[in-house]
């Protein structure tokens, strides 16, 4: 019986490729496991390519509401924030596919866990603080740092996918390198490696350009228990509805779009665009609510527990003591967070129009 290695599987090009590669170097069996943050259309016809590719077998795992309620929750209650702009979009979800991908390991009996993330980005390193923090037994295989991996552009990957049989519907273009979930997008390459180039206007997919945005204010009150957004417009909702509301509300009046070059991890800097506007919202409201309910020493000390703690999570270490003792500070100083507060959303701009608390 051949051993086991389970992929992290996104359906693009990389992991497609990744496929072959594993059972050719290394004769394992794949299992694919893509794991569902919000990714929407991206998880169609999933199954059929991994399949075709190889693969024995797909698990899809729906985590949307973990996601919202144990990694986007307590980053909002945290008011954590990268470099003053990025809001831990990709940064968020990627300690929670670890532990998908170790579960299922561990289901499968397998004895390796493979990624696609690239030798220069941030990803390979919170996956594999992921997955070693949860399974410190389990191998790690990450083909684009591998001297087995012999591929070096797009094109060689779809040259290599058609000297497999496999014919998928690749383009060759300098497309973006997005990254998808029901908290934000990003758009990363192509043109936009060159700061100076300006993004273009079609770049954005959940939102408007302040340009394109209505001409009247749009108000809209967000309630917060604990630290914890609640309720809409007055309704009350769970995470996942709740932030797809804010999404649709922010994103329609152009709110929402940071453009930023940040300092990954390994030592690089990186231009990102990302699209978050429902979470742009609620941080806003969430500050503006702490205002009020907050003291002096508490508030100001916890804005240097919100750096660390942005810090942590971007660098992966979700897994580890002091991100759980921040998060014990973060939900001791929230007891008090609670209120309503009505924003005005004007062409990209967050206007504070009233706060109440008890």
């Amino acid at each position: 019986m051949k051993e086991k290695v389970v992929l992290a599987y996104s359906g693009g090009l990389d992991t497609t490729a990744i496929i072959p590669w594993l059972k050719e170097n290394f004769d394992y069996e794949v299992i694919c496991v893509c794991v569902n943050c919000g990714q929407a259309e991206e998880l169609d016809g999933l199954e059929e390519r991994a399949k075709a590719c190889g693969a024995s077998k797909l698990y899809i795992e729906d985590v949307i509401d973990e996601f919202c309620d144990d990694y986007i929750v307590p980053c909002v209650q945290a008011h954590a924030v990268y470099e003053n702009k990025y809001l831990l979009g990709t940064s968020m979800a990627r300690p929670l596919i670890a532990k998908k991908l170790v579960e299922i390991a561990r289901k499968e009996g397998a004895v390796a866990i493979c990624h696609g993330a690239t030798g220069k980005g941030n990803d390979q390193i919170r996956f594999e603080l992921g997955i070693k923090a949860l399974a410190p037994d389990i191998k790690i295989i990450a083909p684009w740092r591998s001297d087995k991996w012999n591929m070096d552009s797009r094109e060689s990957e779809i040259e290599y996918c058609k000297a497999h049989g496999i014919h998928l519907p690749f383009s060759t273009d300098s497309s973006y390198s997005r990254d998808r979930n029901i908290w934000h997008i990003s758009h990363e390459g192509a043109d936009l490696e060159d700061p100076w180039n300006e993004p273009p206007e079609d770049l954005l997919l959940t939102m408007v350009t302040p340009e394109k945005a209505p001409d009247q204010p749009e108000y809209v009150t967000v309630d917060f228990e604990q630290g914890v957004p609640v309720a809409i417009n007055g309704e009350k909702l769970d995470a996942v509805d709740l932030l797809t509301k804010a999404n649709e509300i922010a994103g329609r009046n152009g709110v929402g779009c940071a453009d930023l070059v940040e300092n990954r991890l390994v030592g690089m800097k990186s231009r990102g665009v990302y699209e978050t506007p429902g979470g742009t919202m609620l941080y806003a409201a969430h500050g503006i609510l702490e205002s009020i309910t907050l003291d002096r020493a508490t508030s100001h000390y916890k804005e240097l527990v919100a750096s660390k703690f942005a810090e942590l999570v971007y660098d992966g270490m979700w897994y580890t003591p002091l991100r759980e003792a921040l998060s014990a500070f973060v939900d001791s100083t929230q007891q008090a967070v609670n209120g309503t507060v009505k924003l005005k959303l004007y062409k990209g701009n967050i206007i504070t129009s009233s706060i109440t608390s008890p």
